[in-house]
Parts: C-alpha cells; structure tokens; sequence
C-alpha cells in the first residue's frame, strides 16, 4: 500500500454471490488498511531486533506475586505488537473472570467493561494516546459474574521500542469500588451544585462534569473524555493558553468571560491539583453590579467549596483521631477565618478532648475529661448540642452570656468571640462534639451554618473510623510490646543495646525479634529472628518462637541442635509459615563466639582496631523450610569486639539485595566508626590486654545507643521503602581475665575428691574469698564423688570468679544427674539436693567431649 511492497493477501469469502457494493469495497479497504498498518509495525519490530524496555515489574521475584496477592492487587501485562492482554489470576477475578478462563483478547477485557466506561477506556488506551507517555492510568467498571460492577483501577509502565512506538504496558490492577463510592458520593453533590465544575487531566481531557458545565459548555452529550479546549465554547473564551499556564506556574488562574448569545458573564477558576487541575465557572452576571465586597464573598465561597473538596480527600486519607483533627485545622478554620477548634469525644461516659488548636494548655486542660449530661452541673452549650444534636451558633460574647448566664465567667479563658458548636453524630450515635471559633465578633449567614453542619457530619464520620483505626493500633501496639523484651539483661560477658523499627505506615504488627539470654559459666546467647510477613498471626508465631528459644537455650543446647528443634516447631505450624532466626552463644572464658543461621543475615563484626567484616558462610534454608543438620560457624572475637545482628528489614530493598545490603551496612560501620572514634575503647593504660573501657557498664551503653541511633538514622530511609519492619542487636563482648578462671585435671579415682577440695581452699584463699570454702569444698566434694561413682573421666576442675563464683565439674559421660526425693531408707540419692541447697542455681550442660555440671554461689557483700 502506498507504493510500498505488499505484506499479505486478505481474501473475503461469502456463502452467495454478491454485486459490487460500495459500503462493502469500503469496509474491505479499511479493514486491510488497519492490518496492513498493524503487519508492519510487527515486521519492523522483528527486523530491526527491537527489544522492550523491560518493566520493573517483569523483575519482580514470587516473593512479590505472594504480597500482591495477599493485598488483592492483580498483575497484567499487554502486547501492543501483538494486541494480547496476558492477566495473573488475581487480575482475572478482578476483572469478574474466572482464573484461568480469560483467553487474552483485547476484546473479551472490553466487553466486560461498563458501556458508558467504555469511550473513556479506548480513548487512553490507543496506542497513539499512549506515545510519549511513560506511565498508564485510567479507572472503570467492569461486570462481574453475579450482573454487578465493580471499580478497578488500572495502572501500568508504558515500554516503547526504539523509535518511540509504544510496544508493551505492564502493570497493577486494584479494586477501588469503596473508594469510588466515597468519591461519588461527592461527585453526585457536585453534580448538582449551582456553579459548573470540571476536573480536567493533565492533558486537558475531562474527567469530570456536572450538570451545571455541560449547560454552559452546550454538550449534547457525555462530558467525560473530551478534551476541553476542543469544545467550542471553551475554545472561543481562550481556556488553552490560561490551562498552560496555570499548570506552569501550579497557580490558580481567575478570567470572567461572556457569551455573546445569552449576553451573561460567568467567572471561570483554574486551580490545578496533582495530575490535573479543577475548573469553577460561575454566573456573576447580577453580581457585576454589586460591590467588591460582594465579590469577595462570591470568592471566598468558591475557595470554600475548593476547600471542602480538598477536606473530604484528606478524610479520606487519614488514619487516626489527630490526623483528622488536623485536617479539620487546615482545610475549615482557614476558609472561615476562624482561629480555634476543639474536638471532644465521649468515651467512658466522660469528654475527652482529642484535637486542639488555638487555645491555651490551660484550657484544653480545664475541658479534658469531663462529665457527660445530665451529670454536669451547668446548663452550657455542650449540654444543649449533645440533647438536641443540632448546632448551635453563637456570635459575639453577649450573645453568650444571655443564652448561658451560669458560664459566662469561662468566657475569658477560652479568649475567643464567637462559636459554632457542631455535635458529631455518626451512624445515629453520638460520638462528641467540636468547636469552631474566632477572635472577632461574627454573624453566621444561612449558607455558613449550612456547611459547618454538613462539615460536622463528615467529621464525626471521620472520626468514628479514626477511633477504630485507633483502638486497633493500639492492641496490636501492646501486643507487639509484650512480645519483644522490655529490657535488656546487663551480663558481664557483653554489653547490648537493642532496636525494633515497626513497619511504614498502614502496616500492621510484625515478627521481628530479639533476644538476650543468660547461660551457665557466663556465656550469653544472642538471638535475632524474623517471623515473614506482616499481622496478628506473624506476632502471635513470633511470641511463641521467642518462647521456645528460652526455653530451648535453657537446656543448653549448641545452636545448630537448638535450630533444628525450632526447625520442627515451624514445621508443625503449616506449610505457610517460615521464619529466619540467628542464634549465638559467645563464650568469655575462650572469646569464641559460635553461631548458627537459618535464612538469616550474618553478623557484622568491628573489631578493636575498627576493621569490619562479616563472616562468609552459605546460610541455611529459613526455619519451616530447612533439612538440618544446620552449619555451626565459630569466630574467634577480641576483647571489646562489637557484633551487629539485624533483620532483613534494615538493610534489604526492592533497589537492593541482601548481598549489596550487608556490604553497605559495613560501609555504614565503617563510617560512623571513623565519624565517632569514641564508638571504638581506649587502650588500656596498663597494656595487660585486659578490656580496655573502664568508665562502667553506663559509658558503654551509651556509646552503643549512639551506634543504634546512626544506623536507624542511615538506613531507616531504605526501611520505609521496603515497608517491612526491622530489629537491630548491638553487643560488645567482654572476655573474662586469666586470673579470674582457675582449672584443674583430677585423677579417675576416690582420691579426686580430696585434690578437688585441696585445689578449692588454696585458690579461694587466692581469690580472697575463704568465706566461700567450706561450702564451695562440700559442693566440690558431691560433685567429684558423683563422677567418680557414676560417671567416667578424664574429671577435671574449674572455677570462674565473676559476679558469682562457679564451680564447674566436667567428665567424659554423657549421662544427665537427675535430683530425686530419696526415702528414709535409701544409702543415696541426697547428694543434688545438697548441691542444690548449698548453691543459688546449678544445672548441667552437655559438652563435646561429655557433660559439664555446674553451681553458682554469691559472692560476699563487700
């Protein structure tokens, strides 16, 4: 066509014989002309090798398929080559298909759509509407299997090949009918306001029209579509260039113009908004003659019903009781020029004052928490407002004091001069009340009082799911605080400081967690996990992780046996729960930390010198989807090392892996290190090796807040894009000093029991705690004979010194003592119940070799 070479042969056959006819050869020419056009876009495409931009969403991983179905967000993606729509199941649902019966034509989505939807949908979704532009977004209704119509919102990345010519649209598909319903509501109260009113988009089509417009844009049919200046009326009063510019400047424009056939003059108002702007046409043809004064007031009803639109999206947008009392505070007292507002609601048979703006403390204060009628004592305006749920207006400060004489001594305090009170009455239930004043004396005219009641109904809406919001986020706020500890333990063996980073907004409780946990011999376990996903059932399973690790750690188990066990917890849980969990267990006497991972982020370790590195080592499966055995790494720490765990939270994104995330932490480390050289110890200053901060356990937390501090204020940025929440445990290690450790080999025989003793005295008397021997020597006496009696050597000795003396008795067994109640006539059997009558805790620990049993004693008072 067009003296190009032909592509193909379209040949029409028909069951009869059939003259020539015009109107056919037409169709027939057009129809060939649409495929041969369409042919060789394709034909280009394949030739030249052009290869689409390919959208983020096509990078997308399953984790990201599964949030989207939990959100039901539905995912789509359309060929323009090859004019296929190709929809995940949750996009066909939405859609009103069932999943897997969309067959990808184009016009099987069409012919779901809403017939009056329709123009609008194939007016943006062409392939020339959609060049040059980068993104894709139209809303409509779509049938669904019961008869009904559904909202939905398609939004989408416009991939254009080489040369500009649109290809591919990948995008989201969301349900939006509670939206739309609450935006219609409002459309239909403009629908019928007296002035015109349009919403117009960015490239001036209009998307919305009220009655009003249509009779002064002469439309004899739908609005919604057109673009604006291409209407002649709107093209003969010059609204492009003002449109233009308006837009550049993202400043209202006011020009009056009139039509020449009915000689009247209407006031017309372009004020942009994001992704568009609204135009306001009055009829100001009486109101020419009138004074400024008069036009000011028309001016300020406009703004007024600019504002009223702007509150109701802000409404709409808020999530709990301050951000609404605050959009009452920008979006009404301004329009109204008022200078105060208080909101009060009944909660408990008492009024509590939730919002407050333009009064003193003091005040705010005096009204708080007040009785409800008929327990107050007064006759005042909150009485009468809450009995008859009508408003009340009151105008100047006598006016007050003649309808209320008994309060009228309150009147300096609030230092206002006119009120309007407006009850708040949600679903036929009274919620409370709120208070719109100012500073000035003023009368309310019949137009003022009308909105300020019809404000009050959308306040006290507002409200009322604002106080729901608030009421579940706040148990689900407890019930995270319960779950995570209060406090951390102080241990001599390390010192931490501990974040938890809740989620971005509008996201619920999460399974973040941390943990602190005292061992025998002052060895401590470091515990950082992550329950995936977000909600009450993620906090819940948390809990009882947490709880199950405790209990685990207090057994005493080496941390990949105590990951293999939590592994069978989440198993048991179901196949749709998995966890990450990092568990540690740092020993002071040998400085050799030895940690096991599932699924989890290593640890980032500074050393003294300030050198950061992470242990390199293929993590495990996460908890629920892991084969034990799980691999036990060991890493040898100096003293006053610092370990940093955090979840994947803090360091993964959508922009970063976590590869990439544990490399910038690192950086992160290293920066604030050479930021804050104090972060790091001082050499000691007797160069014994010994820890080398001496200033308290206090000097140190501190410098270890400061640490957690830089790292939420660095990363914390990257954590709201994520919208996941984030736990973060920073511990510096202390080693115990070689003359606070004592050990000793004994021989496999009776006489074992006499060395041990003899080794007790001679190092308690070293130690300067003879006050402790004889009980620590009947200890050692039970202990050793234990061995010797039941058990198997080599036996060998040891005793810690540290905020309490240990004793510790080691053999080659791995047979567990058990404590029993003996009778009168058993030989034996007594002697753990001495042990643990003598010692403040004992209890036994498997080691490699055999088993450790071990009592702790307190040390003197002085």
């Amino acid at each position: 066509m067009n003296g190009r070479p032909p592509l193909a042969v379209l040949s029409v056959l028909t069951s009869a014989p059939r003259a020539g006819d015009a109107a056919q050869r037409h169709l027939a020419h057009t129809v060939t002309g649409w495929l041969a056009r369409r042919l060789r876009l394709l034909a280009t495409a394949t030739a030249d090798g052009d290869r689409v931009r390919e959208p983020e969403e096509r990078r997308s991983g399953p984790w990201v398929q599964r949030a989207l179905h939990t959100a039901r967000i539905g995912a789509w993606e359309w060929d323009l080559r090859g004019a296929t729509l190709t929809c995940d199941d949750q996009a066909q649902t939405l859609l009103g298909f069932e999943p897997g019966s969309f067959d990808g034509q184009v016009n099987t989505w069409l012919s779901a759509i809403h017939p009056e939807d329709m123009p609008w949908v194939q007016a943006v979704s062409n392939a020339e509407a959609l060049r040059g532009r980068d993104e894709y977004s139209v809303e409509y209704r779509v049938r669904q299997p019961d008869g009904t119509y559904r909202w939905v919102q398609a939004r989408g990345t416009v991939a254009a090949r080489t040369d500009g010519v649109p290809a591919q649209v990948v995008g989201t598909l969301w349900d939006i009918t509670e939206t739309r319903r609450s935006r219609d509501a409002f459309s239909r109260a403009l629908r019928y306001m007296g002035d015109g009113f349009l919403v117009v988009d960015e490239g001036g089509r209009i998307m919305f029209g009220n009655v009003e417009a249509e009779r002064f844009l002469g439309a004899s049919g739908e609005l919604r579509g057109q673009v604006l200046w291409e209407l002649p009326r709107a093209r003969a009063i010059g609204v492009e260039p003002r449109f233009r510019r308006a837009a550049e400047a993202r400043a209202p424009i006011d020009f009056h113009a009139r039509w020449p056939r009915s000689n009247r003059w209407y006031h017309i108002r372009l004020v942009p908004v994001p992704d568009g702007m609204t135009v306001h046409i009055t009829d100001v043809t009486d109101r020419r003659a009138l004074d400024a004064e008069r036009s000011a007031a028309a001016h300020a009803a406009t703004e007024r019903a600019t504002r009223i639109a702007e509150l109701t999206s802000a409404f709409a947008e808020a999530l709990t009781t301050q951000d609404v009392v605050k959009a009452v505070a920008d979006r009404v007292l301004p329009p109204f020029g008022a200078t105060g507002l208080i909101c009060q609601l009944i909660e408990d048979k008492r009024l509590r004052v939730v919002g407050s703006t333009g009064y003193s403390d003091a005040f705010v204060s005096f009204l708080d928490n007040v009785p409800l009628p008929p327990e107050a004592p007064l006759h005042t305006p909150v009485v009468q407002i809450l009995g008859s749920r009508t408003p009340l207006f009151i105008s100047s400060p006598e006016d007050y004091a003649k309808r209320f004489p008994e309060v009228v001594g309150y009147l300096p305090l609030s230092e206002k001069k006119a009120w309007a009170f407006l009850p708040l009455v949600a679903s036929d239930h009274r919620a409370g009340y709120c208070v719109v004043s100012f500073d000035r004396p003023r009368h309310f005219s019949d137009e003022e009082r009308t909105l300020l009641t019809a404000i009050s109904g959308l306040v006290a809406q507002a409200l009322e799911r604002a106080r729901l919001y608030d009421a579940e986020h706040t148990r689900a706020q407890e019930l995270q605080r319960g779950l995570l500890p209060r406090t951390l333990p102080a241990l001599p063996a390390v010192t931490a400081a501990a974040r938890y980073l809740p989620a971005g907004e509008g996201m619920e409780v999460g399974g973040d967690w941390y943990d602190l946990i005292p061992l025998s011999g002052e060895r401590v376990a470091l515990v950082i996990g992550d329950v995936m996903g977000h909600g009450l059932s993620e906090a819940a399973t948390m809990g009882r992780l947490r709880t199950a690790v405790h209990t685990l750690a207090d057994l005493e188990l080496p941390p990949d046996e105590l990951l293999t066990h939590l592994n069978d917890l989440v198993g048991a849980l179901g196949d749709d729960f998995y966890a990450t969990c990092l568990y540690a267990i740092y020993d002071p006497t040998t400085s050799v930390c030895a940690f096991a991972c599932a699924g989890h982020p290593p640890p980032a370790i500074i050393h003294p010198d300030g050198t950061v590195h992470s242990p390199g080592f293929s993590p495990d499966p996460p908890l629920g989807a892991a084969t034990p055995p799980f691999e036990t790494i060991e890493v040898q720490l100096p003293e006053d090392s610092i370990l940093v765990l955090c979840t994947d939270g803090l360091i993964e994104s959508a922009t970063r892996d976590i590869d990439h995330g544990m490399a910038y932490l690192s950086r992160i480390l290293a920066d604030a290190l050479a930021r804050t050289p104090d972060l790091l110890p001082r050499p000691s200053a007797t160069g014994d090796g010994g820890s080398a901060v001496d200033d308290g356990d206090g000097r140190v937390l501190g410098q270890l807040d400061r640490l957690c501090d830089t790292l939420v204020a660095t990363l914390l940025p990257e954590q709201s894009r994520t919208q996941d929440d984030a736990a973060l445990l920073v511990a510096r290690t202390h080693s115990m000093t070689a003359d606070s450790i004592a050990s000793w080999r004994l021989p496999d025989a009776p006489i074992a029991a006499g060395e041990a003793r003899h080794h007790v005295r001679d190092q308690l008397g070293a130690w300067q705690l003879d006050e402790l021997a004889m009980t620590t020597e009947l200890l050692v006496s039970e202990l050793v004979g234990n061995v010797v009696r039941h058990a198997k050597g080599p036996i060998r000795l040891r005793l810690l010194r540290s905020r309490s003396l240990i004793c510790e008795v080691s053999d080659g067994s791995p047979t567990t003592p058990r404590i029993r109640r003996a009778s009168d006539t058993d030989e034996g059997g007594r002697g753990l119940q001495l042990v643990s009558a003598l010692s403040h805790r004992w209890g036994t620990r498997f080691t490699p070799t055999g088993k450790c049993i071990w009592a702790e004693q307190p040390l003197p008072a002085s």
